[in-house]
């Protein structure tokens, strides 16, 4: 579910092949990377982590040797190594290049980011991560806004209801189903609710929330259970 190609399969099978963004390629490192196949406008990510992307909007002005670069070290890098995030431990370093999405003029996709547990959206936050001055806004599953932050401020004017939030709600809720917690990430592209990623860390587990009485508030949404290995006498 942490690697960004395994998981279009797991997720087509849980709710459609119409909320996965579609993939052109996937290579096993950066110099294989077949860019005449690739249409004028795609996205390069890595599978097995957060580095490593490539967001290319025009081919004939990218630039390839650096496009390659990024990749590289990207695939070099390992989310296991930096902060011990299990999961990452086995996945296979990849590459693949997925369709380019935009959801308005600036150019950088909206999260929508909803904090599940045991199958149940708690809450959710919306953010551009890609902005270079990004903000974040907490929102409970009646969109009233939270009071906290993380990394990020919240938005002076909080951003409005998504028009498909109740199905990105169910998605979240089918997605989560039978895990103490997982954030699933999503993105709304002219109508279409398409899946982002699975993340069981958010931020590394390295970022506090503001104030820190939600430290505790959120712990308590965590049920882990009793047994976690069920073994024979």
């Amino acid at each position: 579910m942490v690697d960004k190609y395994e998981a279009k399969k797991w997720v087509a099978d849980k709710i459609g092949s119409q909320h996965v963004v579609p993939c052109y390629g996937i290579w096993d490192n950066a110099d294989d990377i077949d860019f005449d196949v690739l249409p004028n406008q795609f996205v390069l990510k890595c599978t097995h982590g957060c580095g490593g992307h490539v967001i290319c909007k025009d081919k004939s002005l990218l630039d390839i040797p650096k496009a390659r670069d990024t990749i590289h070290k990207g695939l070099c890098k390992s989310t296991y190594m930096e902060t011990r995030e299990w999961p990452y431990k086995n996945v296979k370093p990849r590459v693949i290049a997925e369709e380019y999405l935009v959801d308005d003029d600036s150019g950088v996709l909206t999260d929508y980011k909803f904090f599940c547990f045991n199958g149940v959206p708690k809450m959710m936050y919306v953010s551009k991560d890609g902005e270079h001055t990004p903000h974040t806004d907490f929102f409970d599953m009646d969109w009233n806004r939270l009071p906290l932050h993380m990394r990020d401020p919240n938005s002076e004017i909080p951003p409005r209801k998504p028009k498909y939030f109740e199905e990105m709600r169910e998605i979240a809720q089918k997605l989560s189903a039978g895990f103490p917690h997982v954030r699933v990430d999503m993105y709304l592209v002219k109508d279409v609710v398409f899946f982002g990623e699975m993340t069981f860390f958010t931020l590394g587990g390295m970022v506090y929330f503001n104030p820190p009485s939600w430290d505790e508030i959120i712990g308590d949404w965590i049920k882990l259970p009793s047994k976690l290995f069920d073994t024979k006498e």
